[in-house]
């Protein structure tokens, strides 16, 4: 095994109907299930997996940029879809990841983004399990 740099934790009570925290407290979520319940508010594992995918997608991307020495801004948003899987009767998540990059003209957004999907821990971690879509956009810098 690796070299751990840190552990992260949370705990979840009663799955998609429940409730989530971090062991220090700074998430702490009632959770609720949008494809069964539309009237009450809270969170679900498809929300919190796009906030962790897309930060962690984006800090890639920077990191890719700068051992290329490009200076970039960016923004990633990622869409997890929570589908049926026809392979098994269960269900399967999906993600596309749109990024906007500042610096860089279009096919320097698209090398960044596949350069960032190589070295990302999530998209490892997701790798040959789940379809990621990468969409890169070049954007300008406002004057």
């Amino acid at each position: 095994m690796s070299d751990v740099i840190f552990t992260s934790k949370a705990t979840a009570k009663n799955g998609r109907d429940g409730h989530v925290r971090s062991a220090d407290g700074l998430i702490d979520l009632e959770l609720v299930n949008p494809a069964e319940n539309k009237e009450d508010k809270g969170s679900n594992p498809e929300q919190l997996f796009a906030a962790a995918y897309s930060a962690c997608f984006d800090a890639s991307l920077h990191l890719v940029a700068s051992k290329q020495n490009k200076k970039i801004d960016s923004e990633t948003t990622a869409e997890v879809s929570f589908m049926k899987d026809s392979e098994d009767n269960g269900f399967k998540i999906a993600v596309t990841m749109n990024t906007e990059i500042e610096g860089v003209n279009p096919e320097e957004a698209e090398e960044l983004a596949e350069d960032a999907h190589q070295a990302c821990p999530y998209s490892k971690a997701t790798r040959g399990n789940i379809e990621v879509t990468l969409n890169p956009k070049a954007m300008e810098k406002p004057s």
